[in-house]
């Protein structure tokens, strides 16, 4: 059975896995993240590589390739981590530093996001002749599409699903972007300006379910602002499936069918068979790893 590695790397941890060719998740590892310094960084990720190989008794001999996952704008060709919010590396030859270090010739370097929904599409059997969508909803809001088993890059930005305008009660007769409205830390900003009390984005969720009346509103807000951001997708490209992740979703799975009932609101009857195919991820928070291991086998 062949083997590689997945890197998921981000501002606040970087984890690491085994994977098989069929997307098995044999061994897992985590190390927390050095933004502070560009060369800081490679070496957490460095060690990241290293436990998981120790964890799993494996040396490097023993694995295909590499492939990683890192947030914002990547050149794929060049295996260059271009641009980043939370990674001190612009500009960072990821692939280039990874061979020197590891001898392996196979690295393969995306976007976090794509990686992700690698993972799902092929979790959800690969359909080649459909269109797939995987939202994040997390501490950012993206998206990535697949359509007959290749992404849709567009000019190399496509999937700023967090960028549509939305209308927002904070942003009056304005347009709002997703993003800024609804992501993990605007809801918990929406609610200590409505409740003025201090509150995580944990604690609003917990706090709903529990039926405090005061966080209904509040939900049910957020979530209006979801459905708008979805019926953009669902009338620009028609999807088949859409599988939803990131911690917001993960965490609160309930929250499906409220958005079910809300993206209905604004379909007409031909748009809503993708209701009956909308879905939360069941790999959760290991879907990075998983996608970037498995692109050391198959190239989209």
């Amino acid at each position: 059975m062949k083997k590689a590695i997945g890197l998921d790397i981000g501002g606040t941890k970087v984890a690491a896995g085994i994977i098989s060719e069929n997307g098995e998740l044999l061994k897992r590892a985590e190390v927390k993240s050095d933004p502070s310094d560009r060369e800081y960084m490679f070496t957490r990720v460095v060690e990241a590589v290293e436990q998981v190989l120790n964890d799993s008794s494996l040396s490097i001999t023993d694995i295909e390739g590499i492939g990683v996952g890192v947030p914002g704008k990547v050149d794929r060709e060049n295996g260059i981590a271009v641009f980043q919010n939370n990674l001190p590396w612009a500009q960072f030859p990821v692939s280039d530093r990874l061979r020197e270090r590891f001898g392996l010739e196979r690295i393969e370097i995306d976007n976090d996001v794509y990686t992700a929904a690698f993972a799902e599409w092929k979790a959800a059997g690969g359909n080649k002749n459909e269109t797939f969508v995987y939202v994040t909803i997390s501490t950012g809001i993206s998206c990535a599409i697949l359509h007959q088993g290749s992404f849709f890059r567009g000019a190399g930005f496509a999937g700023e699903f967090g960028l549509i305008p939305i209308l927002s009660k904070a942003a009056g007769p304005k347009l709002d972007r997703l993003e800024k409205a609804a992501a993990g830390p605007a809801i918990a900003k929406l609610a200590e300006t409505v409740l003025e009390e201090t509150l995580s984005t944990k604690d609003v969720f917990e706090r709903y379910q529990a039926g405090v009346p005061e966080y209904q509103p509040i939900i049910d807000e957020v979530t209006d602002y979801w459905a708008q951001g979805l019926y953009s997708i669902s009338c620009l490209i028609d999807p088949h499936q859409i599988v939803f992740g990131g911690s917001v979703i993960a965490n609160n799975p309930f929250l499906l069918e409220i958005i079910k009932e809300k993206l209905k609101s604004y379909q007409i009857p031909e748009q809503q068979h993708v209701l009956n195919r909308m879905s939360v991820s069941t790999i959760k928070q290991d879907n990075g790893i998983v996608g970037a291991g498995l692109r050391v086998f198959e190239e989209i």
